[in-house]
C-alpha cells in the first residue's frame, strides 16, 4: 500500500473521528473508518526534568515550539508521572504496562527479570509491525550474555551497559546481535539519531511499525555535545518553593538528614542544570530530525509520536539532588503525543507511564493479550473523559532512600515509607509538596483512604 493510499485512509477516519469522539475512544473511531494501522515513534529520554519542557527559557526550542503550536497536533499532558523514578524499572512499565512490583523489574539490577516474550514490541510485532530500537534498553543489557536480540524486536541498535563514561563517549550498540563500539570522537545522541533516521528511511511503507528511540541524554554526569557547550551559560534551575526546602522537620527520617543548601551546593546543582540544559539541544536536534524524515516520507500524518522519559530528577527540591524520591521533581517526567488529527490541547490529569503500552495498543487496534496496569489515555488525547484515577507510585529503597509506595491524585499525594513514616500534601494549596499533614487529625479520613487505595493496588 503507498503511502498517498494510507494518508487518504487517515484523512477519513480524522473526519469520522470528529463526529464519533464524544461516544467512542480514538482507536474505535480510526477503526470504523477502516483506517490502517498508525507507526508509533516511542522517544524516551534519560532522567529529564519535566521542568524542562516547557520551559520558561526553552532548552528545547524546537520541540517546545512544536508542542506549544495551537495550530499543531500534540497533547501535552503536565501532571505525567514516572510509577517508579528510576531508569530500569520505569522502561520495563513502558514497555509492558505492568507496575514494577509486577514485572519483577524493582532496580536497576532486575533487567534481566522482565518477562521479554510480553511487551509491547512482541505485541506489534505479532499484528505486523515493523519493530526497532535504537539507544538504552534497560540497565544492564546484555545481562551477562552474549550479545543478544530481545523477542519481538524486527531491528536492534541496543546500548550495552557501561560506565559512567560511556553514556556519551565509547559505547558500545548491540546492532542486530553483533557488538559494535563506538569511539570516543562519536556522541552518544548523534550517533543514536543517525541509526533511527536510517531505520525510518528503509522501513516499507506498506508496513507500520514501531520506533522506540532511547537516547541516555541527559543523565548525569551531563555532557552537551561540543557544538551546544556554553549555549546556556549562566542559566539558573528553574524556581520552585521546594528547592533547598528550609523547613523539613515534618519530613521523614530521610530528608531530615540531608543537609541545608549552602551556596556552594546551589552552585553545583546551577552547573548540573546549565550542562543539563545544553544535552538536551542534541535531543531536541534529533526529535527534529526524526519528525523530518517522516514528514518526506509522507508518513508524519500517519504516526503516533510520544515524547517522555524514564523519570525526573531533582535538582535540590527537598535538599535532594537525585532520583528515587516520592515528591513532584523524581516523578513527574514530560509526557508529550501527537496524534494525526487530533487538535492540540493541555492535559491537567493525572497520568502515567504504566499507561503508555495500553495507549499504543488502543492506538494501533492491538489487543494485549492478558489484562494490563495501566489504561489508555485514547479518550484523553481526543478530549473526553478525566482520566485513568489516581497514579500508582513505587521504590524498592536503597542506601539513601527507604522503600516507599505512594498514591497521588488530583489533590493528594500519599506516602507510605517502609520505615513506618507516611505523609500527605494538599496538592491544591501546597503543590510544593512542603506541608505534611500525614499527622493532622482532620486529615485522617483522607489518610484512610488513600492507604486503603494504596493497599488495594499493593495486592493486585
Amino acid at each position: 500500500m503507498a503511502a498517498r493510499s494510507r494518508r487518504a485512509g487517515v484523512g477519513a477516519a480524522m473526519a469520522a473521528l470528529a463526529l464519533m469522539i464524544a461516544a467512542a475512544s480514538l482507536p474505535e473511531a480510526l477503526r470504523r473508518a477502516d483506517s490502517p494501522q498508525l507507526n508509533v515513534v516511542v522517544i524516551v529520554t534519560d532522567d529529564q526534568p519535566a521542568s524542562s519542557i516547557p520551559a520558561p527559557v526553552p532548552v528545547m526550542p524546537l520541540l517546545q515550539r512544536a508542542a506549544l503550536d495551537p495550530s499543531g497536533h500534540w497533547v501535552v499532558f503536565t501532571r505525567a508521572f514516572a510509577n517508579t523514578p528510576l531508569c530500569c524499572p520505569s522502561r520495563a512499565t513502558m514497555l509492558t504496562g505492568r507496575y514494577a512490583h509486577h514485572t519483577g523489574v524493582l532496580t536497576n539490577a532486575d533487567g534481566a527479570r522482565l518477562d521479554e516474550t510480553r511487551t509491547l514490541a512482541t505485541w506489534l510485532d505479532d499484528a505486523g509491525y515493523e519493530t526497532a530500537l535504537v539507544g538504552k534498553y534497560l540497565n544492564g543489557y546484555p545481562f551477562g550474555r552474549g550479545p543478544y536480540v530481545p523477542p519481538g524486536w524486527d531491528r536492534w541498535w541496543g546500548k550495552r551497559q557501561g560506565t559512567a563514561a560511556s553514556i556519551y563517549h565509547d559505547f558500545t550498540l548491540i546492532e542486530d546481535g553483533t557488538a559494535v563500539g563506538y569511539g570516543p570522537r562519536a556522541y552518544s545522541t548523534d550517533a543514536f539519531a543517525a541509526e533511527a533516521v536510517a531505520f525510518l528511511r528503509e522501513v516499507p511503507l506498506d508496513r507500520p511499525f514501531l520506533l522506540w528511540f532511547a537516547p541516555t541524554a541527559p543523565h548525569p554526569p551531563a555532557e552537551p555535545a561540543p557544538r551546544h557547550a556554553g549555549r546556556f551559560a549562566g542559566l539558573a534551575v528553574p524556581e520552585s518553593p521546594a528547592v533547598g526546602e528550609p523547613d523539613v522537620s515534618d519530613k521523614p527520617a530521610w530528608v531530615r538528614a540531608l543537609p541545608p543548601l549552602d551556596a556552594e551546593r546551589r552552585e553545583d546543582l546551577r552547573e548540573a542544570w546549565r550542562r543539563t540544559a545544553e544535552t538536551l539541544l542534541a535531543v531536541d536536534e534529533a526529535v527534529r530530525a526524526i519528525v523530518e524524515t517522516l514528514r518526506e516520507r509522507g508518513e508524519l500524518e500517519e504516526t503516533v509520536i510520544v515524547f517522555t522519559s524514564d523519570n525526573g530528577l531533582a535538582f535540590g527540591e527537598h535538599r535532594w539532588d537525585r532520583k528515587s524520591c516520592p515528591y513532584e521533581a523524581c516523578t513527574r517526567v514530560p509526557l508529550l503525543v501527537r496524534v494525526p488529527g487530533v487538535a492540540h490541547r493541555v492535559v491537567p490529569a493525572p497520568v502515567s507511564l504504566v499507561d503508555l503500552a495500553p495507549t499504543l495498543l488502543d492506538l494501533a487496534g492491538v489487543r494485549a493479550p492478558a489484562p494490563l496496569d495501566g489504561a489508555s489515555l485514547a479518550p484523553l488525547l481526543g478530549g473526553a473523559g478525566r482520566g485513568p484515577g489516581p497514579v500508582y507510585l513505587e521504590f524498592a529503597g536503597d542506601d539513601r532512600v527507604p522503600a516507599w509506595g505512594a498514591v497521588r491524585t488530583r489533590r493528594w499525594l500519599y506516602v507510605e515509607l517502609a520505615t513506618g513514616e507516611r505523609e500527605l500534601y494538599d496538592l491544591r494549596r501546597d503543590p510544593a509538596e512542603l506541608e505534611n499533614l500525614a499527622t493532622d487529625p482532620a486529615r485522617a479520613a483522607i489518610v484512610a483512604t488513600m492507604a486503603d487505595e494504596l493497599a488495594r493496588v499493593r495486592g493486585g
